[in-house]
């Protein structure tokens, strides 16, 4: 069984995410939403596939990645995350929460060795990608 598949996001905590994003787009050409910026690639076993990668600037205070005391957070890509949460809980691995669906994916939030809050992400990359071109218009 394959584990992860690939980089979803990276989250970073900002003193101004706005003025951020903006740096970002002024300085680097990163298009960027409410949200961040999507950027879009394709599956090298499968190059008719789109697969995507979020970034995100999140304020200084956001709890979201606690109990992490990390500045950031990485989201990981997993092709079946329902197995892999029971294979990762028997090998002791400290799972923060039950899996969450949306209709873009489903989610489970896990704490490295280190006590790194990291993110696991089954996408449905068809249901993302209908998401972002919205958010981009």
């Amino acid at each position: 069984m394959k584990r992860v598949t690939g980089i979803g996001g990276i989250f970073v905590k900002y003193n101004d995410p706005q003025a951020t994003k903006d740096w970002y787009s002024k300085h680097l050409g990163m298009k960027m939403d409410q949200y961040g910026t999507t950027f879009e690639w394709r599956d090298s076993d499968q190059p008719e596939k789109k697969g995507y990668t979020q970034w995100s600037a999140f304020e200084t205070d956001s709890n979201y990645m606690e109990p992490s005391k990390a500045q950031f957070m990485i989201n990981y890509r997993v092709e079946n995350l329902e197995e892999l949460a029971k294979l990762l809980h028997e090998e002791g691995v400290t799972i923060l929460d039950e899996i969450e669906t949306y209709e873009y994916g489903k989610f489970v939030h896990i704490l490295d060795n280190e006590g790194i809050k990291i993110e696991l992400w089954e996408p449905i990359d068809e249901i993302y990608e209908t998401l972002v071109e919205g958010s981009t218009k």
